[in-house]
């Protein structure tokens, strides 16, 4: 067991580069362990020595996936106690989000798997209300 600090990094998401298209077909295929690099690569994570793809979602996480130089990171946002559960936001977009249920128990949890700019419009969706008469700061 390992504790990190905050800033620190805990490892890289490694996998292979693939294009746009590629990535689509094994997303469709049920792979989810695909990362976005930029408008043209994204990269899978689906190889055994990719420890990282097992870390869980969370919208409280205690990490963060951060790009830098065209690889990403898994880096700690505070301190970490060794044998703490690793997890970050899969921050994933609006789209099908009813197919991505969250259990993470954290507070503020919206029920889905969802970016953090979304969930409170995902929970109000939920709670009956419309999208089109959510407030919006000015």
């Amino acid at each position: 067991m390992q504790s990190f600090e905050a800033g620190e990094r805990i490892v890289n998401y490694g996998g292979e580069r693939i294009s746009k298209a590629e990535s689509l077909r094994r997303c469709e295929a049920g792979n989810p362990y695909i990362f976005a690099l930029d408008d043209r690569w994204d990269l899978d994570g689906n190889r055994p020595d990719n420890p990282a793809r097992f870390f869980n979602h969370s919208c409280q996480p205690n990490c963060e996936a951060q790009l830098e130089d065209g690889e990403i990171w898994i880096v700690a946002l505070r301190d970490i106690r060794p044998g703490e559960e690793l997890s970050f936001d899969y921050g994933y977009s609006l789209e099908e989000y009813q197919g991505h249920p969250c259990r993470c128990g954290a507070p503020g949890c919206c029920g889905y798997i969802v970016a953090e700019r979304f969930r409170e419009a995902v929970a109000q969706q939920e709670a009956g209300f419309p999208s089109d008469c959510m407030l919006r700061p000015a």
